[in-house]
């Protein structure tokens, strides 16, 4: 009688272990709405200028095994290609780019989302074309497009030229 009351202890603690063990499971941060922003940019696009011809392809993907979207590049009308890195930075709450490109250019952006607007901005920039900052916006429209514009802004942070305009069409 003993050992039955010892088996019936013993499996009524280990019962109740597992059930606080299931319901301290960790969440995972890549589910946190945070980190779901810039899932609009997801997708297989054909990319077009303002005019409607088609500049190149964008396949952009979530990273299976990290909180990261890559992006990956390539020209219609060049030999360009290039990657970019995406994620969401819990810790001062912004997104992050790097892009990289088969010319050895890269670009360090960093920003937020507000208003169907992902706005990333690079530190400011020293060069022979004098001192600007690069900002890209991605825009979700409503016909389930994303228009992306890259503008150097001035130290004032005033649009000094428009560099890129493309909108993207799933392909």
């Amino acid at each position: 009688m003993i050992r039955i009351i010892v088996y019936i202890t013993v499996f009524i603690i280990s019962s109740f272990f597992s059930i606080i063990s299931a319901q301290n499971k960790p969440s995972i941060p890549c589910n946190d709405p945070a980190y779901t922003q810039f899932n609009f940019w997801i997708g297989n696009w054909d990319v077009y200028n303002a005019q409607g011809k088609l500049i190149g392809h964008n396949n952009v993907v979530k990273m299976p095994n990290a909180c990261a979207i890559q992006e990956n590049w390539t020209s219609a009308t060049s030999k360009s290609e290039g990657t970019s890195y995406n994620y969401y930075n819990n810790t001062d709450n912004t997104w992050n780019q790097l892009w990289i490109d088969n010319t050895g250019f890269s670009l360090l952006l960093k920003g937020t989302f507000k208003e169907n607007t992902m706005t990333l901005n690079s530190e400011l920039v020293h060069n022979d074309k004098g001192n600007f900052y690069n900002q890209i916006t991605w825009t979700k429209n409503s016909d389930g497009s994303v228009t992306q514009v890259w503008n150097y802004l001035d130290e004032n942070r005033k649009k000094i030229k428009e560099v890129f305009k493309g909108i993207y069409k799933k392909h």
